[in-house]
């Protein structure tokens, strides 16, 4: 049973990506501490960060393959979110373990009610960094990557549910460009903040293993219902928001 509960808890992180793109990674945490019983917060959010970045290094292939990746927008955001991710991971562990718990509840609530709003930009397929369009599209990416940076290095997720809209908001490109792009920011800020709880003894090596097993299952099966639900894409973003902000609600009850 050891195993059982970790390869479990995996399976919704991964069915959440597979369905929507996103937001597995912010499932993580509550479901390592409150499920499988990981004691320490700060052990929960560094082998959170590791499952995550690995998990959507797989997802990068065939993203790649489909050509969903828009690359000079993806390393500039990731460039801004790294420095971020670095410093927000360092703030992180300086904050006591029920204390992090509470703003990670109330950050789930506020991206559950962020998730419910509806998209209204409209999409820019050819949109792309270069030396002309350098001068409106930085001054948007960078900040916007830095302050996601920041909230997922502080709270050991992908961020890929901020990533997404974030990319959208920076440059109008459409949606499922903005996932496949994402998830290039995703593995870069996961392996920052990994990186920086592995080399404080924050990160449980088996239990990882075991976590992203479990996602590689759930991914698949998302992949396939969402493939059949294409239709109800946004009833299944708001369902997801719903499950988003009940389950902060707990996490930041349980805090206290």
């Amino acid at each position: 049973m050891s195993w059982l509960l970790p390869l479990l808890a995996g399976v919704p992180i991964g069915l959440a990506i597979g369905l929507i793109g996103g937001g597995g990674s912010i499932l993580a945490v509550p479901l390592l501490v409150y499920v499988v019983g990981v004691a320490s917060p700060h052990a929960a959010v560094g082998t959170a960060a590791v499952a995550v970045a690995l998990n959507a290094a797989a997802g990068v292939v065939a993203h790649a393959r489909a050509g969903n990746i828009k690359w000079p927008c993806a390393v500039v955001f990731a460039f801004a979110g790294v420095l971020g991710a670095a410093l927000g991971a360092e703030l992180g562990k300086m904050v006591e373990g029920p204390h992090l718990l509470a703003a990670f509840g109330a950050l789930m609530i506020a991206v559950g009610a962020l998730l419910l709003k509806p998209r209204r930009t409209p999409p820019k397929p050819d949109v792309r960094l270069t030396r002309d369009t350098a001068p409106q599209l930085l001054p948007r990416l960078l900040p916007i990557g830095l302050g996601v940076g920041l909230l997922a290095g502080f709270f050991g997720i992908g961020g890929g549910f901020l990533i997404v809209p974030g990319l959208v908001l920076a440059t109008a490109m459409p949606i499922s460009v903005a996932i496949g792009t994402s998830l290039v920011i995703v593995v870069t800020l996961g392996a920052t903040t990994a990186v920086s709880y592995a080399w404080s003894g924050h990160v449980d090596w088996p239990l990882t293993a075991l976590l992203v097993f479990g996602a590689a299952i759930g991914s698949t099966i998302g992949m396939r219902i969402g493939r059949r639900l294409a239709r109800a894409k946004r009833a299944l973003e708001i369902g997801f928001a719903a499950v988003v902000m009940v389950v902060g609600g707990f996490v930041l009850v349980g805090a206290f």
